[in-house]
């Protein structure tokens, strides 16, 4: 798994270290483990997920700007995990209503000794930060309009979200509410990956 890793990577611009690579790997196969009892995603093939999730979550990585990240309605720690591992340097908050996936996420933790990760039990309405975010990700999580409305408490004054969708989101962006304004949409090159995929950042007006 790890050279199939690393012929993903080598597609990419991105800068993985070795013992890194051996992390991602290590996720794929306590996520592996974890889904047999606990149906944490719907991707059953290790093989399968190093490219659905694991790259999914890295391309994009060199477009967050910032220190302090919460990944809203995160799963099985998708993209926060991923990214947590490449970017040790940065902090990443974890944020999901089931009990499942936040055991498995502090599990995952304590396997890699990542002392970057917070996990949170919580619906993203009810969660009140002492700290507000540099930026708010979210994959697969809810519409842009939701997700803007569910979260508009978390960033910080010059705090960006950033959407991962699929295809170009157009009617969901023709349906922004007015105090968000839309300050990039790139389109992202997943190695092994089927369909689009894009990232939305946006910005609140100042």
């Amino acid at each position: 798994m790890l050279s199939q890793l690393k012929q993903l990577l080598a597609q990419t611009t991105l800068d993985i270290t070795e013992l890194q690579q051996q992390q991602l790997v290590k996720l794929v196969e306590l996520l592996h483990k974890w889904n047999k009892a606990y149906n944490l995603t719907s991707v059953r093939d290790p093989q399968q997920m190093l490219s659905r999730h694991i790259m999914d979550s890295l391309v994009v990585l060199p477009h967050l700007q910032g220190q302090r990240f919460i990944d809203v309605g995160t799963g099985p720690g998708l993209p926060g995990l991923p990214l947590a591992i490449t970017a040790p340097d940065k902090e990443f908050v974890l944020l999901d209503s089931l009990g499942k996936r936040i055991r498995f996420i502090r599990q995952v933790c304590h396997e890699l000794d990542l002392k970057n990760v917070t996990a949170v039990q919580s619906r993203v309405e009810d969660y009140q930060p002492d700290l507000k975010f540099d930026g708010v990700i979210s994959r697969a999580f809810a519409s842009l309009d939701d997700m803007l409305s569910w979260c508009e408490h978390l960033p910080n004054e010059h705090g960006k979200f950033y959407a991962l969708k699929g295809v170009y989101p157009a009617a969901e962006l023709e349906q922004l509410p007015p105090q968000f304004n839309v300050e990039d949409i790139i389109r992202l090159q997943v190695p092994d990956a089927e369909g689009e995929r894009h990232l939305v950042i946006i910005t609140t007006r100042g």
